[in-house]
């Protein structure tokens, strides 16, 4: 049987919208022996542009996650460069969580000296500050720079290439400019982009979601998982509560 891992989505999309995440899967080969379910958030943040929306991705996304392990579930990534949920995840869970911030980061102090995240909106820059700071690696971000062009959160970059793919491409020599020896995509709304960049750059570009597959692959394969010294499970776990919050939440954005 091959491994599962779930791929939670932070925004309550549709199918086609959740079907455009799941195209990330197809951009790394993992093998037959993994496979990747996509799931939305049942209600949640709007734009992850503040710790508004922070606070409720957090939730929303440790929700969806927090029975993976029973459901049979091997791993869980959560599918934004927020990391959301992830700690808490990991604090509820044995079985490997991943957030593709840190692991976008960390892998590009592998391949360089400096990084720096290139983005889509101006929105998000505070979020990659944040996760930045928290592993305390400040003085390696050459930059963050952003076409301040606003997502669409479920169609992604589709039909937008001949626009945005250049505009993306001199912000990302503006990186280089600034120093930087790697960059890190700062969404995996992005992953449209991330070819036709690697192809027109000379560095390193970082693919965040793929890049989260790979880890939970490499994980899963040596027995490795989060460290319970770090993330302490909760001695009074309140997963009942959380499912229904979200249950009326969801009730409440339907308009019920």
């Amino acid at each position: 049987m091959p491994k599962r891992v779930l791929v939670i989505v932070p925004f309550p999309l549709d199918d086609e919208g959740v079907a455009n995440r799941r195209l990330q899967a197809a951009e790394i080969d993992l093998g037959p022996d993994i496979q990747f379910d996509f799931e939305p958030v049942k209600a949640g943040a709007a734009l992850l542009d503040s710790p508004h929306d922070t606070m409720l991705a957090e939730l929303a996304l440790f929700e969806v996650g927090m029975t993976a392990q029973e459901r049979g579930y091997d791993a869980v990534c959560s599918d934004t460069m927020s990391d959301s949920g992830v700690a808490a995840l990991r604090s509820a869970l044995d079985i490997p969580v991943i957030g593709p911030g840190r692991a976008s980061y960390l892998t590009a102090l592998m391949l360089g000296n400096r990084f720096s995240v290139l983005t889509q909106w101006d929105g998000w820059i505070p979020l990659y500050r944040k996760g930045i700071h928290e592993i305390g690696i400040d003085g390696q971000c050459a930059s963050i720079r952003s076409i301040n062009m606003r997502p669409d959160l479920k169609n992604l970059l589709g039909g937008k290439e001949e626009v945005v793919f250049p505009l993306l491409l001199a912000e990302a020599q503006r990186c280089i400019e600034d120093g930087a020896d790697v960059i890190c995509l700062g969404s995996t709304t992005m992953h449209q982009a991330h070819g036709f960049l690697a192809e027109n750059l000379p560095v390193p570009v970082i693919n965040p979601g793929p890049l989260s597959y790979a880890i939970a692959h490499m994980l899963l394969c040596t027995g490795l998982s989060q460290s319970h010294s770090t993330y302490h499970k909760p001695e009074v776990p309140k997963l009942g509560m959380t499912a229904a919050m979200l249950a009326a939440a969801q009730a409440y954005e339907a308009g019920a």
